[in-house]
């Protein structure tokens, strides 16, 4: 019993501080939401919007070479268009 108690507190030290949650509207993001968010940040929104436009077209597949190139795509039309919804972006110039 007394191990049982010893792993559960390392296991939930080990975790480290619980975060407050983050809600973001993605619908609302503009390119320079993108742009200005930390880089982990920005590949959490780019799987995020990869993983809804896959389910919009029904496409259950994950194709990590469409997905990097859609990015930099993305990313370099949003350079020269800071104020375009990230979204509409999206739809512009991903394949």
């Amino acid at each position: 019993m007394c191990i049982s108690i010893a792993t559960a507190a390392l296991i939930v030290s080990a975790q480290g501080p619980i975060n407050a949650q983050t809600l973001i509207e993605m619908s609302k993001l503009k390119c320079k939401n993108y742009f200005e968010a930390p880089v982990d940040r920005r590949e959490w929104f780019a799987a995020w919007m990869s993983g809804y436009f896959n389910a919009e077209r029904n496409m259950p597949l994950v194709d990590f070479g469409t997905f990097a190139s859609n990015k930099k795509k993305v990313e370099k039309f949003c350079r020269g268009h800071k104020d375009e919804n990230l979204m509409n972006a999206i739809r512009k110039v991903a394949a």
